[in-house]
Formats: C-alpha cells, sequence, structure tokens
C-alpha cells in the first residue's frame, strides 16, 4: 500500500505546482502605495499583457503564480506611473535645440549663454532660446533689443520667455517680420519705449515673429519628441498632456507609437482653431493604447509674470494695464458652446482673477450643475474668494502647477498686491472644491521632474528650501493629496481613469520605482529623490 500512496502524494505535488497561473513578471518586496479608492499599500503584484493582474503579499503571489521574471525590489518604494497633466512635449524637445536661458540671473547672464550656444552652432538660420526671467535680475523691467543688436548684427535672434508668453528679438528679427510701432495684434503687445518697439512682444503678438521663424520639420519633430522622451522617463512620468498641439502633430505621435518609436503615453489637447475644430467636431475623440484626444486647448489670457494675465483690478505695480484677453468673450462663448454640444473635453489656460471669473461663469452657463463634463480651468493661478466655490458647483476640474507658485512668490506680491495674492495658488482651496485636483509642470516652463511639484504642493518651498516655514501654507496639501494629484486624479482629468492611475488588477501597468519614499522623507530630501525605474504597460523603458 505505501507505493500508490506515494504515487499519489507525488502526482498531488506536481499538480499543485502546475496549477499555478501564468504571468509575465512578479514584483515581490517592494514597499507598493497603490493609490486606489482606499489608499492601500501592498508588497507585490503581477504583471501580465500589461496589465496588473493581482496585487497583495509576496509570499501569497509567489506562491500563486509562475511568471517568465521575477523582480526582487529589496523593500524600495513603488508608486503609479506619475502623470503630467499640463505640459507641452514637443515643446521640450524644442527646447533641448535651443540655448538654455533658465535661471540666468541677467540680462548680461543670456547674452553670454547665447555666444556660447552660437559657437557651438554656427550654422543656425536663427538663434534661438527660452528661459529668460527678468524677475530674476537685478533690474526687472522688460530687456530691450540694443544690447541684442550689438552681440548679433547679422544674424535674426528670438528668445521665448521661461512663461512662454512674450518674446525678445533683435533688429534683424523685427525687420524681417516687418515690425514696426504701428504693428498691432488683438491680445498681443508690441511693446514700446521712445515710440519704438524695445524687441519684446507679448503673447498673440509673437505670432508677428512666428509667420517668418523656420519651423521643424517631420523629421525633426520626430527627433525631439524621442528626445523629450527619454528626459520625461528619466523622472517617472509614464503619461504626459500635451496642452495645445496641432493635428499633424497628433498624428505623428500616433504613427511613433505604432511603429514603437515612442512609448510614453500622451493625453492630447487638441490646440484652438477653426480648421481644427471642424474636423475633430466631425471626428469626435478617439483612443489608442497609448494616445487619448478628446480635448481642446484654449486660450482665455497670458502670465502673470509678463503682465498678460487678465486681472479684474489693475497690476500694483503697473497700474495703467490690467493684462488682456487674448480672445473675446464672445469668442470664448462660442468655442465652448460647440464643445459643450460635442463629446470633447475644454481645457482653458486662466491666469488672471479676471479670466478665471469670465470662464468660471461661461462654464457654469453651460453645465449649470454638477455633471461628469470635467472640464478644467488650466493653471486657476488667481483666482477671487468669491469665484473660487464655482468649481465644486459646476464639477470644473483645477488643472493647477505647484512650482508656478514658488517661482513665482518672490514677485506676484508685487503684481497683485498683499490682499490679492492670497487668492493666487491656493491649491488647498481649489482641492476641496470636488475633493480633487490634477498636478502638472507646464514643462518646459518648469523642470520636468514631478517631484519639484510635489515638494511645493506640500511644503510651499523652492529648491532652496525657501522661505523657512513655506509660502502661504494654509494652502498647502498634505502628501497624499500630492500623489493622488499626480496619479489617480490626474487619470480622471484626463478620462483616463477606468486605464490607469493606480495600481489595481486590470490597470495598465505603469508604475515607477524611487530611491527613497517620498511619503515620509522630511522635506528638504524630496528634490533629491531619484527615480531607479520607470516602467510602461509592463515594459521597463528606464
Amino acid at each position: 500500500m505505501k507505493r500508490p500512496l506515494l504515487v499519489i502524494f507525488t502526482l498531488l505535488a506536481l499538480a499543485g505546482c502546475t496549477s499555478k497561473k501564468k504571468a509575465d513578471l512578479l514584483i515581490t518586496n517592494a514597499h507598493i502605495y497603490t493609490a486606489d479608492s482606499s489608499f492601500s499599500t501592498a508588497d507585490a503584484f503581477v504583471i501580465k499583457d500589461g496589465k496588473f493582474l493581482a496585487v497583495g503579499s509576496t509570499k501569497a503571489l509567489t506562491e500563486q503564480y509562475d511568471a517568465d521574471s521575477t523582480a526582487d525590489l529589496k523593500g524600495l518604494p513603488v508608486y503609479p506611473g506619475f502623470y503630467d497633466p499640463h505640459a507641452h512635449f514637443l515643446g521640450l524637445g524644442q527646447v533641448l535645440d535651443q540655448a538654455d536661458l533658465v535661471g540666468a540671473e541677467s540680462y548680461d547672464e543670456v547674452l553670454e549663454r547665447l555666444k556660447a550656444f552660437y559657437q557651438k552652432n554656427p550654422k543656425v538660420l536663427w538663434l534661438t532660446g527660452r528661459g529668460w526671467d527678468q524677475n530674476d535680475w537685478p533690474t526687472k523691467t522688460f530687456p530691450t533689443k540694443e544690447k541684442l543688436d550689438a552681440a548679433f548684427p547679422n544674424v535674426p535672434v528670438a528668445l521665448m520667455r521661461v512663461d512662454g508668453h512674450a518674446l525678445l528679438v533683435n533688429s534683424k528679427a523685427l525687420r524681417l517680420a516687418q515690425i514696426t510701432a504701428g504693428s498691432k495684434l488683438a491680445g498681443g503687445e508690441v511693446v514700446l519705449q521712445n515710440g519704438q518697439p524695445t524687441g519684446v512682444l507679448v503673447d498673440n503678438a509673437m505670432q508677428l515673429i512666428r509667420r517668418v521663424l523656420p519651423q521643424p520639420n517631420k523629421a525633426d519633430k520626430a527627433r525631439m519628441l524621442r528626445a523629450a522622451e527619454k528626459v520625461c522617463v528619466s523622472y517617472g512620468l509614464t503619461t504626459i498632456s500635451d496642452a495645445g498641439i496641432s493635428p499633424d502633430e497628433i498624428n505623428l505621435i500616433d504613427s511613433l507609437h505604432k511603429a514603437g518609436q515612442l512609448k510614453i503615453r500622451d493625453y492630447a489637447m487638441i490646440s484652438l482653431g477653426e480648421p481644427n475644430l471642424n474636423y475633430f467636431l466631425k471626428r469626435g475623440p478617439f483612443q489608442t493604447d497609448r494616445l487619448t484626444v478628446r480635448s481642446f486647448k484654449l486660450y482665455a489670457d497670458g502670465a502673470l509674470g509678463s503682465r498678460g494675465a487678465c486681472l479684474r483690478r489693475p497690476y500694483s505695480d503697473r497700474p495703467e494695464t490690467g493684462g488682456f484677453l487674448l480672445l473675446s468673450p464672445s469668442e470664448l462663448e462660442r468655442v465652448s458652446k460647440l464643445l459643450y454640444n460635442s463629446e470633447f473635453q475644454a481645457n482653458t489656460h486662466c491666469i488672471g482673477d479676471s479670466a478665471n471669473h469670465l470662464m468660471l461663469d461661461l462654464y457654469g452657463k453651460l453645465l449649470k450643475g454638477h455633471n461628469d463634463r470635467r472640464w478644467r480651468i488650466e493653471h486657476a493661478q488667481v483666482v477671487s474668494p468669491e469665484d473660487v466655490h464655482k468649481f465644486g458647483q459646476y464639477s470644473i476640474i483645477p488643472s493647477v502647477q505647484p512650482t508656478h507658485a514658488t517661482s513665482d512668490m518672490y514677485w506676484a506680491g508685487d503684481r497683485l498686491g498683499p490682499i490679492r495674492v492670497k487668492g493666487a495658488y491656493a491649491f488647498n482651496d481649489l482641492m476641496k472644491q470636488n475633493k480633487l485636483i490634477a498636478f502638472g509642470s507646464d514643462f518646459p516652463v518648469e523642470a520636468v521632474n514631478p517631484l519639484f511639484g510635489f515638494h511645493a504642493a506640500v511644503a510651499r518651498q523652492d529648491a532652496k528650501n525657501y522661505p523657512a516655514g513655506g509660502y502661504q501654507m494654509e494652502n498647502a496639501v498634505d502628501r497624499k493629496s500630492a500623489l493622488l494629484a499626480m496619479t489617480r486624479w490626474a487619470a480622471y482629468a484626463c478620462f483616463e481613469d477606468n486605464l490607469r492611475g493606480c495600481i489595481a488588477p486590470g490597470k495598465q501597468a505603469d508604475f515607477v520605482v524611487l530611491d527613497r519614499d517620498i511619503m515620509t522623507v522630511p522635506n528638504p530630501e524630496l528634490r533629491q529623490t531619484k527615480v531607479k525605474q520607470t516602467w510602461i504597460g509592463g515594459e521597463r523603458v528606464y
């Protein structure tokens, strides 16, 4: 009898082994923040066919699954792949080809960086750069073209301000674009001094230069997108939102995805324009595994730093102006009605309290009350206290950039005055309205690294950990909310919460591994945190 029993036990043991479920990857011994509805933690998960199959304990999942590969993370923290719900993906790629002017502490430093760039790139037809900010200089007034003319008399120069809402150009560029003191464009300004152009063009006036500025071709753009992706995934980004791109650029991204040349997921906001409206409103939203197209990007006003943000009362440091709208109220209402009668989402750039007031009321007129249209205000930077409740009343999502607060805090009070500035960068007040908020960066306006935004949101401090105690701390958010704002809530703001944004069975397997736990380390360490691994759809991309 002993021998038959031994055979039976052996067969049962073999059956137990073969009953294990098959999987592609098993992650074990990790500290996993799932960001699911209960904000649970785990120490293991299983992936199959690009999706999370199971989440739980290392012991249980090791017993249940037979994976082609296993990774022991030895206690490292894991989070859902980071979202950036407001960025400029192609813009980042273009900046990588230009002179980097970010952080220049004077106009003279801008010139030195340009000279160094031009020495390395002497054959450029136009000398371009991005990132200057006169608010960082000893003299905080807009620069003028004279120094550019002296340094570069024979090559046209076009330098984008850090916020993307003002250009500094030299006389060569002005002549090529035929810009004079009489040049005007609604929603923009050709800045004059002594009756002549200074070389600074604000908001829509920049189009006068764009008409003559050489544009990258399709091959150039593909190269730029691939370069931008390398930067993004190195910081743990698995999904970005392209805040305003053309149909040709959308098609290019789609083709690169399908060819396997681009891995990062993209929630594309279509640039506003009559041809784009006509084309996409007829076609309707569409979605692939990597690309979602179901929103339009609208611009109500410009930026605070260049005084193009539209305010309800004049600027405190320039009382002759209150900024301006980039589109008329009637045009903004017309377009919003078109979008309301479609399946598309409206995402409107609003910086000043007047722009926010206008668009909140316009949205409310159409949305009427609580809804699931998920219309967004991009930036929601300066909001009058009496307007804040409208975000909740009409289910409007505030899509904000925490690093804008810590970049602007040095001069925002000068622009707005001590009372009005209290309604600026009010992330906690905004989050309370719908019990969610979306955190992005607006890169390349700000740094790509989403952890800089995490730090700015919870500590309200910049890279120098300034100011001590934080800036307007009543509007700091807790770390749990900050993580959700760059994962599950951001996915919700992009109509992708059914696909990703948390680590849960059935969701796409996008996740990031860090070298320290951002939920527990001291605030000063947050910006020092490094990405160890980035995964998209179960594939390691960094």
